[in-house]
């Protein structure tokens, strides 16, 4: 992950902190929260007006983009090659040009480390997001709180997109969170922010650690399920076709079983 401050040099004020996860090309926004409708960018005041500090990925993404060469631009093979560079890649635009732009006073220089608003925001974001069979979220954040969260009566200002989540299984098991914690996103395409889901959850007594205990504790791979029933492979795998066990997973690598299911069908 590489930091960046946000600075305005007309005012010598910090704007807030760019943080850019690599392996995602995902950047995130995360805004001093001294900042008010008038002071913040103004693509972001929107978001500033509703106490919203840390910026989507795409809005984020957006940002960057107003800084930078457009990669749709005629001659932007020749660009490239000037700038010796193999593909186009928004963070290299960015770091080339000092982040500045004619239409404000902004920059950015590079940080060391996650300034301390950014880093005790970020201890709410996600951990770890199971997706379970009723539409509902359980969400483990990273300052150790465990939430559960129905997308039934999620909050959310763009309900539409929770409209649709609801409405097709397929794109709501695509779920997973995002670089960094931020969000889970459905399809790469629909954000649920880590705060709002923070907002919306109820917690519930479980640590991630309990989950971790429980999955190894009680899921027997095939060769495991063999040995608790001291039977062969093709034994399991009847058991299975005549429908007396139910693998919770199933792949070419073999299958996963819940241990109370195995131990059950000993009896």
């Amino acid at each position: 992950m590489k930091i960046y401050e946000i600075y305005d040099r007309e005012n010598e004020i910090s704007i807030g902190t760019l943080l850019y996860y690599e392996k995602s090309r995902t950047f995130i926004i995360e805004l001093q929260g001294y900042l008010d409708e008038w002071t913040a960018p103004l693509l972001l005041t929107s978001f500033v007006k509703k106490g919203i500090f840390t910026i989507p990925r795409d809005i984020s993404l957006l940002w960057v983009q107003e800084r930078i060469i457009p990669s749709g631009r005629q001659n932007i093979g020749m660009i490239l090659s000037n700038h010796k560079l193999k593909e186009y890649d928004e963070m290299t635009f960015l770091e080339k040009s000092g982040g500045r732009c004619s239409q404000d006073s902004l920059c950015i220089r590079k940080l060391t480390q996650m300034p301390d608003y950014a880093a005790i925001r970020r201890r709410k974001n996600l951990k770890d997001c199971v997706l379970c069979a009723d539409h509902t979220l359980l969400c483990f954040f990273l300052d150790g709180s465990v939430k559960k969260v129905d997308l039934s009566t999620f909050a959310n200002d763009d309900q539409p997109t929770i409209e649709k989540i609801l409405r097709n299984d397929r794109l709501y098991n695509s779920g997973r969170i995002t670089a960094g914690g931020y969000a889970v996103t459905f399809n790469d395409s629909m954000d649920l922010s880590a705060s709002s889901l923070y907002k919306n959850g109820v917690n519930i007594p479980l640590t991630l650690e309990d989950f971790y205990s429980f999955v190894k504790k009680n899921v027997l791979d095939t060769a495991e399920a063999c040995d608790v029933l001291q039977c062969s492979r093709q034994n399991l795998a009847y058991m299975v076709k005549k429908e007396h066990l139910a693998p919770i997973k199933g792949d070419v690598q073999g299958n996963l079983y819940l241990k109370g299911d195995v131990l059950a069908t000993a009896f």
